[in-house]
């Protein structure tokens, strides 16, 4: 069975957004899902708080795995990928900040992690990577997932007048995320 993490964002919830209904999609393609409750770094969260919630779910973090980071949990996916010491199967970046202005939430963003990375480490986290944002995203600006994009080495799927992709900008459903998630399936 291939197991799937999907972390969400700052004030996210494993209800919120396109992540339940991933979830389902997901299930009925014999996927163990799971969506761990992180605590909002608004109040004065650190990665390493979201690192010790993540401590329970190692063990379904393998070479098989997919892992998905909307918003700040692509930041945290980010850190992920510095971390371990075995590849993914694949990691989905959705509306991730990686400290290119304007970012709403910039101060919190940066205190939760800062905005170094080791790229090269993050390349060898995962065989496939896939980057998704829109162009008027209001927490997260467009110049973000073309540097994420730009730094794995892969093209942008770029989706026009879409929002942050989340429940406020109408994404209840992520068709495409699920299409390029089948892709790895295989």
């Amino acid at each position: 069975m291939r197991e799937v993490l999907i972390f969400h964002g700052t004030g996210g919830s494993p209800s919120g957004n396109w992540f339940p209904w991933l979830k389902k999609e997901l299930e009925k393609k014999d996927c163990h899902v799971f969506i761990p409750q992180f605590p909002d770094p608004r109040e004065n969260n650190q990665l390493e708080d979201w690192l010790k919630v993540l401590k329970q779910y190692e063990k379904h973090i393998g070479e098989q795995s997919i892992l998905v980071g909307h918003s700040l949990g692509g930041l945290f996916l980010l850190r992920v990928l510095e971390r371990l010491d075995h590849p993914v199967s694949a990691a989905f970046f959705v509306a991730a900040p990686v400290g290119v202005r304007p970012i709403l939430y910039y101060d919190s963003d940066e205190k939760f992690s800062g905005f170094e990375f080791d790229w090269e480490k993050i390349r060898k986290g995962a065989r496939h990577f896939k980057v998704y944002h829109s162009d008027n995203d209001p927490y997260v600006s467009l110049g973000n997932g073309k540097e994420i994009s730009k730094q794995l080495g892969v093209d942008l799927t770029f989706i026009p007048n879409a929002g942050h992709l989340n429940a406020e900008s109408g994404y209840t459903k992520f068709d495409i995320l699920l299409a390029d998630i089948h892709k790895h399936l295989k």
